[in-house]
């Protein structure tokens, strides 16, 4: 008998309990969940957070129940819309990370497969439990969500600041990279983005890039280091303790944001900005080579960094604006790109752009352009 529930008042000694629920839910009633299930059943996670709230917390899980894990690399609505339209276009469907934390009867990775198949993943690469929530939850304050916030929103400014005009900045700032930069990287990879452009923009392109890889690695770097040591988990268990007396805010209601509804209204071609190409490739790159540090698998890695970034969540901003990307996801991603946005918002206008200006002797000392 398997139940997905998001509950465990609603199974009984269950031999597979599947569960997608938030974080606040699972925290407070883990205990319960586990006293519920019959020795060798299987308990399915979509996510790596309990167990992230579990090594901060000093407990395990059951040692005689198997623990799989698959995780879709999309928010909610992208992983049921993709899975539907698999119907008519084979190979539609979100990829799908999966691990085997504990297999008590040899079965654990044919059923974290199988799920993985039946909820129309086109592609699942294996992690661990582990790897999963901490490259998850990082990626999310990262380049998924977080970073790409913060570049907007701080090159809007900029080019605002050089005399640009509204609508123009915000085609500059956010629709260069939700549009043309996002698919090029989605159909012919990273370095394309790069190669498509002329002579003039390629040097304007690697002044950005070197300008902006080591202030974004050095957020990057201290934010995955804060999931690792379990900070960030508790930050968030925190913040949903508080959400009854102060509410998550809104995050489109500035001007930036009113401008990039008349600008969606009457949208036409989109050019890439080199220099906004350098500063969000820069980021993209600095997040790869984070992860790469920390010893997780390239599969992994790209699609935290790379494929659900492009394929899956700036679509959702260049369709209806930040907070329609942003809050359509989880809780724990809502709160960790509200937290780390300015963050990356403020070095890369404090210690990125004044070097491009020639405020800081210019980009010598920066990280080389790799291409």
């Amino acid at each position: 008998m398997a139940r997905c529930a998001s509950s465990p008042r609603l199974f009984v000694k269950p031999t597979c309990f599947c569960s997608s629920s938030a974080t606040q839910p699972w925290r407070t009633s883990f205990h319960e969940i586990q006293a519920a299930m019959k020795s060798g059943a299987t308990l399915g996670l979509s996510h790596g957070f309990l167990l992230g709230h579990l090594d901060s917390i000093g407990e395990r899980f059951r040692p005689d129940i198997s623990v799989i894990l698959v995780a879709p690399k999309g928010m909610g609505p992208s992983v049921r819309r993709l899975y539907v339209q698999g119907r008519e276009q084979n190979g539609a469907g979100i990829n799908c990370s999966f691990a085997v934390h504990q297999d008590v009867d040899g079965r654990a990775t044919d059923l974290a497969i199988g799920w993985a198949v039946a909820i129309g993943a086109p592609f699942t690469f294996q992690t661990t439990l582990r790897n999963e929530y901490r490259s998850d939850i990082f990626g999310e304050r990262g380049i998924l969500l977080g970073a790409v916030h913060g570049i907007v929103e701080s090159l809007f400014r900029r080019y605002r600041d050089r005399g640009i005009a509204d609508e123009e900045a915000f085609i500059r700032a956010c629709e260069s990279i939700t549009g043309p930069i996002s698919q090029t990287i989605s159909k012919r990879g990273i370095l394309a983005v790069y190669e498509d452009l002329k002579e003039e923009d390629r040097r304007i392109f690697a002044e950005a890039y070197a300008a902006s890889y080591v202030p974004a690695f050095d957020i990057l770097i201290e934010c995955y280091e804060d999931v690792e040591s379990g900070n960030e988990i508790k930050s968030v268990i925190q913040a949903v303790r508080r959400h009854p007396r102060i509410p998550m805010g809104k995050i489109d209601t500035t001007h930036m944001w009113d401008v990039g509804k008349r600008v969606r209204a009457k949208r036409g071609r989109i050019p890439v900005d080199p220099f906004t190409a350098g500063v969000y490739i820069a980021t993209m790159m600095a997040q790869i080579d984070v992860l790469l540090e920390k010893g997780h698998v390239l599969s992994e890695i790209i699609n935290e960094s790379v494929i659900e970034s492009v394929d899956s969540l700036n679509p959702y901003m260049h369709a209806r604006g930040v907070s329609y990307m942003v809050d359509n996801c989880s809780t724990t991603a809502r709160l960790g790109a509200r937290k780390w946005a300015p963050r990356f918002d403020y070095n890369l206008m404090q210690q990125s752009y004044v070097k491009c200006d020639g405020k800081e002797g210019g980009v010598s000392a920066c990280r080389p352009f790799p291409f």
